[in-house]
């Protein structure tokens, strides 16, 4: 009898063991969710790469889920395709320059009220979902001096809209526009439109990706 209750203890003792190495091993799943930007960030050397090489590769589980040209409302569209049945742990947003942008160059854009509503609606189901999330600001249409730059102030206007969200619903944000918007100030003497943070004025240059990636990477953890 005493044989028994021995092999059993032992075999409960073997099941605590597998189930709390299952727990141990299951990676954290981070979704990085966005637009042209992010969908590059997933190449060698873009920010959700050096992202993803900084972080143990059995501890999580990264995923670049950008889409080039995409706007607040397309994000919202592909909302439970792309991010909530993959049940992520974490999901940083970071949307925002199209929405600005395509204005000037295709008069599509996103008015101010529109962005915000569908902003708080994305956040809405990813924090229902069981989901954290991150919010990123949109940083430059434009490396010249803050203010000089033609969309400069309705980019403003949209960070300005992402900051408050944050605040509201109490999330983590990176104000990637402040650090680029500064770093420019300070190493950009020729006032050029681009190749200091971006090559083309928006997409992250190799300088670019990696501020981003350090200003994430502790919110990633």
């Amino acid at each position: 009898m005493k044989k028994i209750i021995k092999s059993i203890a032992y075999l409960m003792a073997c099941c605590l063991v597998v189930s709390v190495l299952a727990m141990k091993v299951k990676p954290k799943k981070v979704i990085f969710f966005g637009d042209s930007i992010t969908q590059q960030g997933v190449q060698p050397g873009g920010y959700v790469d050096l992202i993803k090489k900084s972080l143990n590769s059995s501890s999580y589980e990264i995923i670049g889920a950008g889409v080039g040209g995409n706007k607040i409302y397309d994000l919202y569209l592909r909302l439970e395709d792309d991010v909530l049945n993959k049940k992520p742990d974490l999901v940083v947003i970071y949307v925002g320059v199209n929405d600005v942008w395509h204005k000037e160059t295709s008069h599509t854009g996103t008015d101010q009220d529109k962005f915000v509503k569908f902003y708080q609606a994305l956040i809405n189901k990813i924090v229902t979902s069981g989901s954290k999330v991150v919010l990123v600001t949109p940083a430059v249409i434009g490396e010249k001096k803050s203010g000089t730059n033609t969309n400069d102030a309705e980019l403003d206007k949209f960070c300005s809209e992402i900051r408050q969200l944050a605040v509201k619903n109490k999330l983590p944000l990176v104000d990637l526009r402040k650090l680029f918007t500064t770093y420019d100030l300070a190493n950009n003497p020729q006032d050029l439109e681009k190749g200091i943070l971006t090559v083309d004025g928006v997409h992250l240059n190799a300088q670019g990706n990696k501020t981003l990636a350090d200003a994430l990477l502790p919110l990633v953890q």
